[in-house]
């Protein structure tokens, strides 16, 4: 008797188009699990899809980005309406927080029982601000696989100085520009912090003007968390794809325009430049208290 066996071996660049027509074509079994997905495949792989699909109708890549960023705010809007809801609710009672945080500042305790008390009377949730920001994690994990698995997404431009959507973005505020002649990344330990582009300052600003939105907290250690948090993740995104920041800074922008017309429909009073100009005036310290002179009489 005569028996073959045919083995077929696959070299080449991991394109995804590549891969399905050969899935296809030949009946293979899971091709595709070449391209590593990661462990949220059942996310990562329909934003590829879409951004795919969005570059072919627009024709460019980082176009692509914004659009899916409208298309995921738009199906999460229910959530985020009720987030946003309830925060507005929580700026309504701020004279009411600041009349108990005045009369119980001695007993912490009370302070706290209070305010939990008044929060269940308004049907108020003191955690919905962090909504907005988880539900943004998945997509923002799911895009930054697909910019670094995606071949597609290798050297596709956007506009202006951005020619890489893949690669950090180019500009460095560090050097100003290209104007000074150093590179402050080769620093030991502080060098990977010190590159810092235009896209990812301009995300670092979307994400304080969009807090300026949120009643402050009313723990001083908590005010001071979320101020830092803009400084914070404005760092920590300088290196990641330009893509990636430009998602952050569009999701941001199109957050601050639901967000106040959500708090202004609920009754909130907005005061998102009156905010601003409160976060850079300086807070007058506390003047002590004038004391009786025991040496003169009444």
């Amino acid at each position: 008797q005569t028996a073959s066996n045919e083995t077929y071996v696959f070299a080449g660049a991991k394109e995804e188009a590549v891969i399905a027509s050969y899935e296809q074509k030949f009946g293979f079994d899971r091709l595709e699990m070449l391209i590593d997905w990661g462990w949220f495949a059942f996310l990562t792989k329909p934003m590829f899809y879409l951004l795919t699909w969005f570059n072919g109708l627009l024709g460019n890549f980082g176009l692509a980005i914004l659009a899916v960023t409208v298309l995921v705010k738009a199906g999460l809007f229910p959530l985020a309406n009720r987030s946003y809801a309830s925060m507005a609710a929580m700026r309504r009672v701020q004279p009411q927080v600041k009349a108990l945080q005045d009369r119980l500042k001695d007993d912490r305790v009370a302070l706290q029982q209070q305010m939990m008390e008044l929060y269940r009377k308004e049907k108020i949730n003191p955690l919905s601000g962090c909504w907005p920001i988880l539900i943004q994690i998945p997509v923002f994990f799911s895009l930054y696989t697909v910019l670094f698995i995606s071949l597609d997404m290798r050297h596709a431009p956007f506009f202006g100085w951005i020619r890489d959507l893949a690669a950090p973005d180019p500009t460095n505020i560090f050097t100003l520009f290209g104007l000074l002649p150093w590179d402050p990344t080769a620093i030991p330990l502080l060098g990977a912090f010190l590159h810092l582009g235009i896209w990812p300052v301009i995300m670092g600003i979307t994400m304080w003007v969009q807090m300026r939105l949120n009643p402050p907290p009313p723990d001083p250690t908590q005010a001071m968390i979320f101020n830092w948090m803009p400084v914070v993740f404005t760092f920590m995104l300088g290196t990641f794809p330009a893509g990636l920041v430009i998602y952050w800074a569009w999701n941001n922008t199109l957050s601050i325009i639901q967000q106040y017309a959500i708090m202004k429909r609920h009754g909130a009073d907005v005061n998102l430049f009156g905010n601003i100009a409160a976060s850079f005036r300086r807070q007058p310290k506390p003047q002590a208290a004038a004391t009786p002179d025991k040496g003169k009489g009444n």
